[in-house]
């Protein structure tokens, strides 16, 4: 077996994508002053007395919003999220922000995570780390019985994490009845706060779910790695520790989408359009005997998945990737105050922007900073040229970061797939361009190229391969189809 060491392999992706993952050396003089700014803007409230806690995955360090909620007098919920500051700590126009201004998003590879802002500052002094005072911007939201977001307040507070958890471990413990993690039995109420939080996700789903809000279960992959060698390909699956952040990030997101339109501010807002593909969307579901209508329509989408996810629960994953490729990427545009601009489709919500993780993507920190400015009363930090100019880059650098972190998965896969060649897999088809047909295996989730029967097929087809040859330096896995008549290359065509 071949093998490379993924860390460089990493750096490498990162540079021929555009990135920079290296520091100048002004960057590192405006490290020296961390802790050293002072307190500016609208006055600081103090929650540091609440039971918040945080939930993401095992090896996060760049903790960027903790949860909070409580019963409501009317019998709904009080739900409350912090961010942190990032702001506070990285001014505009330093060349900390420059720095991310170019990069916009942090960029995980598996085999090394490559941060939009120094690790000083997003694993350390603007982390939400448990048992220390950090200054955060609040989204304090009421919610009714029926999911509905009522009321939100946005403010700056004093806050402490009491607890940082993991999205396995909370999983395994509300979903399979596995023990209480350590971290929620050492501090008092956390439980009890938690199964809060599940019930209130819950419910803001299912309001969501009436409204057309896709139901997908897409099965994620990445490359496990020790000292840069590829150990595994682990797939990451959402449970209800996942769907908690999730929903509660969307409630806080479409919040301050509002109060900045209440405010009647520009900023940069998240969204997706109607589906690319809508028509091969209408084609699965023939396949499946149900008819969608011509035109795209979230909700009959939606009751489509539905029926699937429980007439075929094994499969559902497979059904949902497709769909996801079909629908096509989000991107970032220009939202200004009482111009009403597209929603975003798969979450059927209309009021969205990027808000909860300055940590780890700039229009966050952007979106931060014109909240700030609407708090202290103060002019907008960014005209609206600046406002398209920066979301037309992070649409740019969220695609790049997504093929980099491919790439890398790919190379990975290459690996660990080098010594299965004639191994035969079920697979599902994901995508069919004019490149070529690509496809992922099911079990371990791995992508490559169909080289032999690509033209029979298209995206959402479940099919069986044979892993035909890979390419670890190249990152290149090929398969055929089986069943399909191998074909010569066209004339001048030199096979990969």
């Amino acid at each position: 077996m071949l093998t490379q060491d993924l860390r460089t392999v990493a750096r490498q992706a990162m540079i021929d994508a555009g990135f920079q993952p290296d520091y100048t050396s002004e960057i590192q003089a405006e490290l020296r002053n961390i802790g050293k700014h002072a307190s500016t803007g609208a006055p600081l409230g103090d929650l540091r007395n609440l039971l918040w806690s945080s939930i993401d995955n095992d090896d996060t360090r760049d903790l960027d919003q903790i949860e909070y909620a409580e019963q409501a007098p009317d019998g709904g919920w009080r739900l409350i999220i912090a961010i942190a500051d990032v702001d506070a700590e990285v001014a505009k126009d330093s060349a900390i922000d420059a720095h991310a201004k170019e990069q916009t998003t942090t960029v995980y590879t598996g085999a090394v995570i490559f941060p939009m802002i120094p690790t000083e500052l997003s694993a350390g002094a603007t982390s939400l780390f448990p048992d220390v005072d950090r200054n955060a911007v609040v989204v304090d939201m009421h919610i009714d019985t029926n999911g509905t977001v009522t009321g939100a307040d946005v403010y700056r507070a004093r806050v402490m994490n009491r607890a940082q958890l993991t999205y396995s471990s909370v999983g395994d413990w509300l979903d399979r009845e596995a023990a209480t993690p350590a971290a929620v039995t050492a501090v008092a109420g956390i439980e009890a706060q938690l199964r809060l939080q599940a019930t209130i996700a819950g419910t803001l789903r299912q309001t969501r779910v009436n409204n057309g809000a896709l139901e997908i279960e897409t099965v994620e992959a990445r490359a496990v790695s020790q000292n840069g060698h590829v150990t595994a390909i682990e797939k990451t699956e959402k449970n209800t520790a996942t769907d908690i952040i999730e929903d509660f990030m969307i409630a806080a997101n479409g919040a301050v989408a509002r109060f900045l339109e209440a405010h009647k501010v520009s900023c940069i807002r998240r969204i997706v359009r109607s589906p690319e593909r809508w028509d091969r969307i209408v084609d699965l579901a023939k396949q499946f005997g149900k008819t969608l209508p011509a035109q795209p329509d979230p909700v009959a989408l939606h009751d489509f998945m539905v029926e699937r996810r429980q007439a075929d629960p094994d499969r559902f994953p497979d059904l949902s990737l497709a769909i996801v490729k079909l629908l096509g990427p989000g991107e970032y545009i220009l939202d200004r105050p009482g111009v009403e601009e597209p929603g975003h489709f798969g979450l059927a919500v209309q009021d969205y922007t990027h808000s909860t993780a300055p940590n780890r993507r700039f229009a966050d920190l952007v979106t931060q900073r014109v909240v700030k400015a609407v708090l202290a009363s103060a002019p907008p930090p960014y005209p609206d040229d600046d406002l398209v100019a920066i979301a037309r880059n992070c649409t740019l650098k969220e695609d790049a970061a997504r093929k980099v972190e491919r790439q890398v998965r790919k190379i990975a896969a290459a690996m660990l797939f080098s010594d299965r060649i004639g191994e035969r897999f079920k697979a599902i088809v994901t995508g069919k361009k004019p490149t070529g047909t690509f496809v992922r295996v099911v079990n371990p989730p791995v992508e490559g190229m169909l080289v032999r029967g690509g033209a029979e097929v298209d995206v959402g087809d479940e099919i069986d391969v044979e892993l035909l040859s890979t390419n670890p330096k190249r990152g290149f896995i090929d398969f055929g189809r089986v069943g399909s008549t191998p074909t010569p290359n066209p004339p001048g065509k030199k096979g990969r």
